[in-house]
């Protein structure tokens, strides 16, 4: 298997170099109307003479469903020697443009517009090329080349990990259209060197007015940036413990992966309350969207860096194959989403532990809430991680009633606790001599150090990688965890690692250096108590902010007291025990149903029609925690201890890792 991926790797650089000796499609994308949530393209396309046929993507890649905004492009304008052709959308793939080339045109130029419904502000903006992407259909994205030019707004900054060749003017407007006003006044246009349509959709772009630039662990053998753009000034200026977290991260991501797969790598992070959030993993970057004062306090800061970060090796780099397609237009195929995700949730926990980005506590209680979530999931019985994985691109979007029963994307966490699984099997099965990390070294750094590349595996290779580590049945653990539904969720992770899950009558506290309780702690007694979501976000489903909740149910455990109730979703309890609703009415009726036979009784409403319903639950309130096993091996706090980093988490002196 290790031949056969280092001849991928060979294959792959000589695609690139096959591509550059072609004529490159030009695009330049204007989004100097970001802020009237407008962007813009010219895109000069090499051709011939006779029927062309020019695509926009599809599925792109780390959304695992067809996302491709074609609905969101207007402005569609071809010419060729400055008249304008007509075109014809495809009947059935409506991504494509039909247009006949005249004879003795070489070149194509297409305008296109976006209409921007996210990730933009008044002070920023975020590009991932789908939106302006236009290129010929047939030939493998990989094999196209093409020069990209970003047009931004005068005094905004610009982070992408594509590689600056230069500012050139602005581009005129082409006159095809009245509309068309071409860059706003002073925009400036920075060119990119030549790439392919393939790493072109895997470059995004962030530009906005409040922009950083800050370098990360300058002793490592590449480059590494933290790149932030901001709503507001103050908010772009990270504070130095979470700089100091982000270099640990960079650090800790080489010593545990033992490789790098770009050039140099770009953290790409945007904090706005408009601009929305997002999570997004490229193999040179990662797009990553939180709120605007998400990273303003020196205690701030979660596991999403570390998830995205290490989308470069799993993912990115090694990419299960039939989730690699040639382009952008077949469905991916996601049966091993759990490896895909499912291995960087779990070293997303992991390595914002050991770099900082969480406290052990936290670390420790994340675990127990994946645990407790997947375990309290009644369509276990039916449906296997496998299923979840498989079925993502129509799971991804869905509607929170009765998705417990239905079940999500629930390869993510299911898959955290197999990876945990193994991890702490390969420490008992080596006397604590060998880990994951082990696996790790071989599995995603075949080929060795290398620039952007994609390297497919299938399950067998990945079994027999393991074996090389640590002899012993994976096929059947993977099997048996996987492939068949099972009752409950993966606790052997836990046990073996020194642990057991109980469930208290309190909230865990678990402030990021022993301070506040996370949010939405509170709310997680609901779930695991009646078996109540209720509408607004948090584990419990209270709204966010401090704001009254409605009394709305998002959602009700299928299985569970509520259920047997014959609550449902979508109705409004409008009082318990004969007070108005509230979380502390509610919270205080669970707590005295414990040493009172009488059963909890709220007055619901849908439609128009209320109905008294009685809850027959007495059992408190039940929050998850994990509790040490004394006497057993400590594998969980074994495998949050920083590998490159000297001290614990957040410390900022730390040695470099090998390359």
């Amino acid at each position: 298997m290790y031949l056969r991926s280092t001849l991928a790797v060979v294959l792959a650089l000589a695609a690139v170099s096959s591509a550059s000796a072609q004529t490159p499609i030009r695009i330049t994308a204007d989004l100097s109307e970001a802020p009237r949530r407008l962007y813009h393209a010219e895109v000069d396309i090499p051709v011939k003479a006779g029927p062309v046929t020019l695509t926009t993507p599809k599925w792109i890649p780390g959304n695992h469903r067809p996302t491709g905004p074609v609905d969101d492009i207007a402005g569609v304008v071809f010419t060729a020697n400055g008249q304008v052709l007509p075109w014809r959308r495809d009947d059935v793939d409506l991504y494509e443009f039909h247009v006949t080339v005249p004879k003795g045109v070489t070149n194509l130029h297409a305008h296109l517009d976006a209409i921007v419904h996210a990730r933009v502000s008044d002070h920023m903006a975020v590009l991932e090329w789908e939106k302006l992407l236009l290129y010929p259909v047939g030939p493998v994205t990989k094999d196209l080349p093409i020069q990209p030019s970003v047009t931004v707004p005068a005094g905004w900054g610009t982070g992408t990990a594509l590689q600056p060749t230069g500012t050139v003017p602005s581009p005129p407007a082409t006159g095809v259209n009245e509309a068309d006003h071409g860059p706003t006044p002073g925009a400036v246009t920075t060119q990119y060197a030549v790439t392919n349509v393939e790493q072109l959709e895997d470059s995004p772009v962030i530009t906005g007015q409040y922009f950083h630039e800050y370098p990360l662990a300058p002793e490592m053998p590449v480059k590494h940036y933290l790149d932030v753009v901001a709503d507001q000034a103050a908010d772009a200026e990270i504070p130095a413990p979470l700089l100091a977290d982000a270099a640990n991260l960079v650090r800790e991501a080489q010593a545990a992966y033992g490789s790098y797969h770009y050039g140099t790598y770009h953290f790409l992070l945007t904090l706005s309350d408009v601009a929305g959030g997002e999570g997004l993993e490229h193999g040179q970057s990662s797009d990553n969207g939180e709120g605007e004062k998400s990273f303003s306090r020196a205690d701030a800061g979660d596991d999403l860096l570390a998830h995205e970060y290490t989308h470069s090796w799993n993912g990115k780099y090694r990419r299960p194959a039939r989730l690699n397609q040639p382009t952008f237009a077949p469905a991916e195929q996601g049966d091993l989403l759990w490896v895909y995700e499912g291995m960087t949730q779990y070293m997303g926990n992991v390595l914002a532990a050991r770099s900082g980005f969480r406290s052990m506590d936290q670390y420790i209680q994340n675990i127990a809430n994946d645990y407790a979530t997947l375990d309290n999931k009644a369509g276990r019985d039916w449906r296997s991680t496998e299923d979840t994985a498989i079925a993502a691109s129509i799971l991804r979007g869905g509607q929170p009633e009765w998705s417990n029963w239905k079940r999500g994307q629930d390869y993510y966490q299911e898959g955290l606790l197999v990876w945990m699984d193994i991890d702490t099997k390969i420490r008992e099965l080596t006397g604590g001599k060998k880990s994951l990390t082990d696996f790790q070294k071989i599995f995603l750094g075949k080929g060795g150090n290398t620039g952007p590349l994609i390297v497919g595996y299938e399950r067998p290779e990945l079994i027999a990688d393991l074996n090389s580590v640590a002899p012993f049945d994976w096929g059947k653990l993977l099997h048996d965890k996987v492939d068949m539904p099972t009752e409950h969720a993966d606790m052997d992770g836990i046990t073996r690692g020194g642990w057991k899950l109980v469930y208290q009558d309190h909230p865990v506290r678990t402030g990021r250096r022993g301070g506040a309780e996370p949010e939405g702690a509170s709310n997680a007694g609901d779930w695991y108590s009646v078996g109540l979501r209720f509408a607004g976000g948090g584990p419990g489903g209270r709204p966010r902010g401090g704001a009254e909740p409605s009394g709305t149910i998002a959602d009700v455990r299928y299985g569970g007291p509520a259920d047997h109730a014959r609550l449902y979703p979508g109705q409004r309890v409008i009082s318990v025990n004969g007070k108005e609703f509230s979380a502390e009415a509610m919270n205080e009726a669970i707590r005295k149903a414990k040493s009172d036979t009488a059963s909890i009784h709220l007055i619901v409403e849908h439609e128009g029609a209320v109905t008294p319903v009685d809850l027959d639950y007495h059992d408190g309130e039940r929050y998850p925690a994990l509790q040490r096993v004394e006497g057993t091996p400590n594998y969980l706090a074994d495998i949050a201890k920083p590998l490159a980093v000297a001290g614990s988490g957040g410390a900022q002196t730390a040695a470099p890792a090998k390359p």
